[in-house]
């Protein structure tokens, strides 16, 4: 079997693949203060709740934005997944795609594994659309370059600086109120959120389809995904596991 993890800013997203089937997946908070045998015991009962055994993970595959945490997480899985073999995500592995970035090593792994499973399940051309602590969109062509793309804060991020920001304004819960035009504080900022987030990401991809001159099948991914679109009728397909995906497509291709 093998086992992928997604560190990001906020979760690290953990899946389970057999025969290249994702048969399982799960979260859990990113914490820097955690050690090894803290990270170790945590997914070993995620194992013992599933009636899988550690010993059968032959190979694991990790992306990180977070490199202060890389050693601490191959650390964890070297010691609990004694014959697996580890690796890291990284530009200079066999990705199937032409990172046309001007720094390529400096482009965010969690970028990378939608790039490649979005190409590969969906084709070219598309945008993948994360939705994390940032929102990032990613530009894949029709032959399978990654142009670039656009970060934005994350919903959740904007939300909390405007009431981080503003004495009077308080954090609310993230739904679409019935107006726009709303008559108390808390549906007004649900409303500001909500409504200008969707309304970035309908502008972001009108932009980059106006600036490349193609029209591209849009992939959303991340927390928000589902939430934002269903309030537009940019996004074509919802898949919450693609990262998770892109990194058994990475990991297959390099075998």
């Amino acid at each position: 079997m093998l086992l992928v993890m997604d560190i990001g800013n906020t979760n690290i997203k953990t899946g389970l693949f057999k025969d290249g089937e994702l048969k399982n997946s799960w979260r859990f908070a990113t914490n820097l203060k955690r050690t090894a045998d803290e990270y170790g015991i945590q997914m070993e009962s995620f194992f013992n709740h599933l009636n899988i055994s550690t010993s059968d993970i032959k190979g694991i595959l990790i992306s990180s934005v977070i490199p202060s945490i890389n050693y601490t997480v191959e650390h964890m899985c070297r010691l609990y997944f004694k014959k697996a073999k580890v690796k890291l995500v990284s530009c200079g592995l066999n990705l199937g795609l032409d990172i046309k970035y001007d720094y390529p090593e400096a482009l965010g792994t969690d970028r990378i594994c939608n790039a490649v499973a979005a190409y590969n399940i969906y084709g070219g051309p598309c945008i993948v659309v994360d939705f994390g602590t940032a929102t990032n969109f990613s530009v894949i062509s029709r032959t399978g370059e990654f142009l670039g793309g656009v970060i934005c804060p994350g919903i959740m991020v904007s939300a909390d600086a405007l009431t981080d920001k503003a004495a009077m304004l308080h954090k609310v819960e993230y739904v679409k109120p019935e107006k726009i035009v709303c008559s108390n504080t808390k549906d007004a900022v649900q409303a500001g959120v909500i409504n200008g987030y969707v309304g970035q990401v309908d502008y972001i991809i009108r932009k980059i389809e106006q600036e490349i001159q193609e029209e591209f099948k849009v992939v959303a991914t991340g927390g928000f995904s589902s939430m934002i679109t269903s309030e537009t009728d940019c996004i074509d397909v919802v898949d919450p596991t693609l990262t998770l995906k892109g990194l058994a497509k990475i990991y297959e291709m390099n075998r």
